[in-house]
């Protein structure tokens, strides 16, 4: 960054200085780190001196918070991909299962919820499909956040419950199946051109479960990428412009996601040939019946706290994934 003709090429300038404000970040949050365990080794110490209990207990508190910043950090160290510190596209969508699948789909947006806010991110729901019955059909999110890319990419196929099912009168044990998209939002450096003869764009009626709060103008949009046949669409919002500019963020996600699995180099090069994921990419098990167990397939992560897990709880499974995935 010292050198004179720094400045000439904007665009790489602006990314390197954006490097180097992260790894200074980094740095930083490090050091503060390092002060406050110091900090809390000098008062247990005195502390200890003294036999103050009431002081004692509020340094243990401290001290809980410092381990779990340092477990962020020891995390956020591992997450080193290109979109790894980018905002998330979810999309969740319903499997085999019935109703009870719904109902499952929609179990898991509350779990995915629960967690962003326990990390502090935002949350924006930017489509959804409610079921008749009971449930959600489909879902697409963003989680707003640094990392969020990074973190919630482990939570990438397929998703198991067994359950004794509440929508069964006999009482019987179902087995359900939901599949999460994960996706990096791309940011301004990163965005992508889409030739406009690539794409058809549809709009239509937005409207809930069951016909319910249709709008009498066709502010739902649908956009289907003709070389690849990957179709995306938006309604939650009133403005046609807006679910248009959603859709087409969503869609470039894809088509950056599906650039890297297929290695190829320009996004004209991409075709229908590969599919998205299947039912075969069963990545972690819940079960609720006969016994509580959530164990992830890939890793052998497990937790029998059923309820913490479905409370937003996943964070050993993300890094169970992460650490697999780096070899540490």
């Amino acid at each position: 960054m010292q050198e004179p003709n720094f400045w000439n090429d904007i665009d790489n300038a602006q990314k390197i200085a954006s490097e180097e404000k992260n790894l200074e970040g980094r740095l930083n949050r490090y050091d503060l780190l390092s002060h406050n365990i110091e900090d809390a080794r000098i008062l247990l110490e005195i502390i200890k001196e003294e036999e103050d209990s009431m002081s004692f207990q509020e340094v243990m508190k401290d001290i809980k918070d410092i381990e779990f910043q340092v477990e962020i950090f020891r995390t956020e160290i591992l997450l080193c991909g290109e979109y790894d510190k980018n905002n998330a596209i979810l999309n969740l969508h319903v499997g085999v299962g019935g109703t009870d699948a719904q109902d499952w789909t929609e179990m898991l947006l509350r779990m995915y919820i629960r967690w962003a806010e326990k990390m502090g991110y935002k949350v924006n729901i930017i489509d959804m499909l409610e079921a008749e019955d009971a449930g959600i059909k489909s879902v697409s999110l963003s989680i707003i956040g640094e990392f969020a890319y990074g973190y919630l990419k482990s939570e990438k196929g397929i998703h198991r419950l067994v359950r004794i099912s509440p929508f069964n009168a006999n009482g019987k044990r179902q087995t359900s199946f939901a599949s999460v998209e994960v996706l990096p939002e791309l940011t301004g450096d990163q965005d992508i051109e889409i030739r406009s003869e690539d794409l058809k764009v549809d709009t239509f009626r937005a409207g809930g479960a069951g016909g319910q709060h249709v709008n009498k103008t066709e502010s739902a949009v649908r956009i289907t990428h003709i070389p690849t046949g990957i179709v995306v669409q938006c309604q939650n919002e009133r403005s046609q412009h807006y679910n248009k500019e959603q859709a087409l963020k969503i869609l470039k996600a894809k088509l950056v996601e599906l650039k890297e699995r297929a290695h190829k180099d320009r996004i004209e090069d991409l075709t229908g040939e590969l599919k998205d994921m299947g039912w075969g990419s069963q990545i972690r098990s819940y079960v609720f019946h006969p016994y509580n167990l959530v164990k992830d397939h890939r890793t052998g992560v497990e937790s029998s706290n059923v309820s913490s897990v479905m409370d937003g709880d996943i964070d050993n499974f993300i890094k169970g994934y992460l650490k697999q995935q780096s070899g540490k």
